[in-house]
């Protein structure tokens, strides 16, 4: 019997005998296949759609110790990986030994980084270590449109350390892009960009949470915009990593690779600095907060007992999205861009495909719900935000947070 196999019979649920992979997905595994750990809430740059509204430490960050203990359960909850993020999490002066801890315990490790501290040596180092994956932050294909997302030099930075990475033999590198308005049309230069360094492409859907919710009207794609992305992945196939951001796009027709359902709280979900967890790495709201992993019994007993991932894993029977010809397909779409727009969690996603969320998008009487955290920072000469207007941007974070790629990769999705 698999890891996989021995997670689906022996979660809490009760499941299904036969049918899909997805079926049992659905009602959630004993353990996540990943989860998303952001480390600190430091960064040296001050993004404007960044979802965890980064800048500034915690002081109630995890210790050292306290790492260690949550990677020493991981390792006995046999989670296949976990994506590391921020922030920036290299700026933790405990950082590379976390890593060296995880790998040294069979966790595999993924995390993403601006590039700010992967120098020649540490790109050396990284490329001498096992199961860990590097992804480098960028937002645009040429600096013109990445800085004035993320700040000025940022783009200058990213590149900088791809080429350490490519110099210093490290394989297979992630260039990890949030689709928006403006970078929407440079798909086949990121792309380029990925091949010239031998890196793979990653693209994120935009949520509207932490800063990117007072950038969203501005920056997420215009219908046109959506299908155009929509055609361009199904003809890239699996060549290009989505992480399963674009679900919601599956309403047009033919599926894109990967799950294609929510995961959140079923096989994903965010630890964050001090340790709270989250049903969805985009989702840091208090609404979805499931537990605290320094409480009796730990992440296991969050992720197996809480009562907000119980309701996760109930099967949907109600809402106007089940009822919609296209449910099977794109599921509802995201559960966080409904929640951050104002929306119904069981009604159409903000950016459905099919228009239904149009006329909902313009009620008057919506409310968007305000956010529970912020760890902004005031601003530096060359880094501050700028208020969107059509047509511009400015700083900004990307979502880099969720799985690297589909967590079924190399699986049938219609296999029992």
């Amino acid at each position: 019997m698999t890891i996989l196999d021995e997670r689906i019979s022996t979660a809490p649920a009760v499941r299904p005998t036969g049918g899909s992979l997805l079926d049992q997905f659905e009602l959630g595994l004993n353990a996540p296949i990943c989860l998303t750990w952001e480390l600190t809430y430091a960064c040296n740059l001050a993004c404007v759609h960044c979802l965890s509204s980064s800048g500034k430490r915690d002081p109630r960050e995890l210790s050292t110790e306290q790492c260690e203990a949550v990677i020493d359960e991981l390792q006995r909850m046999q989670v296949f990986y976990v994506n590391i993020g921020g922030g920036e999490p290299t700026i933790r002066p405990d950082f590379w030994h976390l890593i060296q801890y995880a790998v040294s315990h069979q966790v595999g490790v993924k995390f993403s980084t601006n590039g700010v501290r992967v120098t020649p040596e540490r790109a050396a180092f990284l490329a001498s270590t096992d199961y860990v994956d590097v992804q480098i932050s960028l937002d645009g294909a040429t600096a013109e449109v990445n800085d004035r997302v993320r700040g000025t030099g940022s783009y200058d930075m990213a590149i900088r350390a791809l080429d350490n990475l490519s110099v210093s033999g490290f394989k297979d590198a992630k260039i990890s892009v949030v689709v928006t308005r403006e970078n929407v049309s440079q798909l086949d230069e990121f792309k380029a960009l990925a091949d010239r360094h031998g890196a793979t492409l990653r693209l994120t859907r935009l949520r509207p949470s932490g800063r990117g919710a007072d950038v969203w009207d501005d920056l997420h794609p215009t219908a046109a915009q959506q299908r155009d992305l929509y055609n361009w992945l199904i003809q890239a196939g699996p060549n290009v990593l989505t992480g399963d951001s674009f679900f919601h796009l599956a309403g047009f027709g033919e599926p894109l690779p990967g799950l294609n359902l929510c995961g959140a709280g079923r096989v994903v979900c965010l630890i964050d600095p001090i340790g709270d967890v989250y049903a969805c790495p985009f989702a840091i709201h208090d609404n979805f907060l499931a537990g605290n992993i320094t409480a009796l019994g730990g992440f296991q007993n969050v992720w197996q007992n809480s009562e907000l991932f119980a309701d996760l894993r109930s099967p949907q029977t109600s809402g106007a999205c089940t009822k919609c010809q296209h449910f099977d397909s794109c599921r509802g779409g995201c559960m966080a861009a409904k929640f951050f727009t104002g929306l119904p969690l069981d009604g159409p996603d903000p950016e459905c495909v099919q228009g239904f969320s149009e006329d909902a998008l313009l009620q008057v009487g919506r409310t968007i719900p305000a956010a529970s955290q912020d760890h902004s920072k005031p601003s530096k000469r060359g880094q501050e935000p700028v208020f969107l207007q059509l047509g511009m941007l400015s700083p900004a974070t990307p979502p880099v947070h969720g799985c690297a790629q589909s967590p079924i990769a190399g699986r049938d999705p219609g296999a029992s």
